[in-house]
């Protein structure tokens, strides 16, 4: 039996993106281990769980073990494709790669490069070069926005780019529950409260602290829910306490989203660098309106299809702005939402699944390209 393992750097991203994937490349036969790190959880389909000591910082000596590890993992199974996720588990993946007498097949999907034109020039230089680095043993880079799909052709990053629409968007999960109706009254939110809402990792990256900011200059009536865990949750919540916003903002913590979006009245994003971001993607689907920050996979999303409004990343008061436009204007509320909820039908699962598995039949042709069901 023929084998492919994924890899990705925590156990999260592959149960969140990846499922779909292997169980059809399940259903076609091969064997698919999995090779990750962070939190251990339970990854469906899955024959195999390698767990790998992938650390953020690309110094660590931990990622030296990780290179090891993922070496000796890739030299014992001979699998005859390595599937690449996150930048971090890609990199050092690719690196284990290199060298190997008969390698596999590699393809790595870009969710979205850390590079980019709001970076310093140092930090591009080492992130871009550590791609260009391990570009000739990447057989296949699927991209996920404009910017990203540019760049890689441009800089040769890989010896075939190819842009895909995400890793496709479940509708089955994003079902409105029956229980949307309580989530108010749990939270204590007023029927007349206009609801702003934003699921995000609590990061220096996804930059919650511009949200709070704009909430300084906007009415009392408005609210917002912030989702999510990370390293920055409690800074955030001292922050919004000492400019007094402790009562408008609700931290409701990792939370199904599918019972949130229905009590909103608004989708926002604060981030400073996305792929072709998820909760965007949700919110929409939900038939949100959108205000977003200005980078890319925000412009791919609501800039080109003209389905939301965007700020420059940082401008608190233009954020501020741009969220009293729907506010103010109930019209345009509703045009923006019933326009979202059909510019995002072409990145939902089953039309996205099926281009994904033609990218991988160009590497392994015997592949079936089937529908989603």
């Amino acid at each position: 039996m023929r084998s492919i393992l994924f890899t990705a750097s925590t156990y999260s991203h592959i149960i969140n993106f990846h499922l779909p994937y292997i169980k059809e490349f399940k259903r076609q036969g091969f064997r698919v281990d999995v090779a990750c790190g962070g939190a251990k959880m339970e990854i469906p389909y899955a024959d195999y769980v390698y767990h790998v000591p992938f650390e953020k910082s690309m110094t660590s000596p931990q990622n030296i073990k990780a290179i090891v590890e993922l070496r000796k993992i890739i030299l014992t199974n001979k699998y005859v494709l390595v599937s690449c996720h996150t930048s971090l588990a890609s990199f050092f993946t690719r690196l284990a790669v290199m060298g190997i007498k008969n390698r596999p097949i590699v393809a790595n999907t870009a969710h979205g490069y850390l590079f980019n034109e709001l970076e310093t020039h140092k930090k591009n230089l080492i992130l871009s070069s550590a791609e260009k680095f391990v570009a000739p043993v990447t057989d296949l880079l699927m991209t996920m926005n404009e910017w990203d799909t540019d760049y890689a052709k441009k800089h040769k990053l890989s010896k075939c780019v190819s842009y895909i629409k995400g890793m496709g968007l479940d509708s089955k999960k994003l079902v409105t529950h029956k229980q949307s109706e309580n989530i108010k009254k749990e939270l204590g939110i007023g029927e007349d409260k206009f609801v702003l809402i934003y699921a995000a990792e609590f990061s220096k990256r996804k930059s919650q602290h511009v949200l709070i900011d704009a909430l300084t200059r906007l009415p009392e009536d408005i609210v917002l829910i912030l989702a999510g865990q990370g390293d920055l949750l409690e800074q955030c919540k001292q922050y919004a306490y000492s400019l007094g916003l402790a009562h408008r903002i609700y931290f409701v913590g990792q939370v199904k989203m599918s019972l949130y979006y229905p009590i909103a009245d608004l989708a926002v994003s604060s981030s400073k660098s996305e792929g072709l971001p998820f909760n965007i993607m949700e919110a929409m689907y939900n038939g949100l309106p959108i205000v977003a920050s200005k980078i890319k996979g925000h412009t791919d999303l609501l800039e080109k299809t003209g389905a939301g409004l965007l700020y420059n990343y940082g401008d608190f008061e233009t954020c501020a702005e741009q969220i009293l436009r729907i506010y103010n204007n109930k019209a345009l509320k509703i045009q923006l939402g019933e326009h979202a909820k059909k510019v995002i039908e072409p990145y939902l699962l089953e039309n996205v699944l099926p281009d994904v598995m033609n990218e991988y039949k160009k590497l392994l042709p015997d592949i079936r390209v089937v529908e989603y069901i």
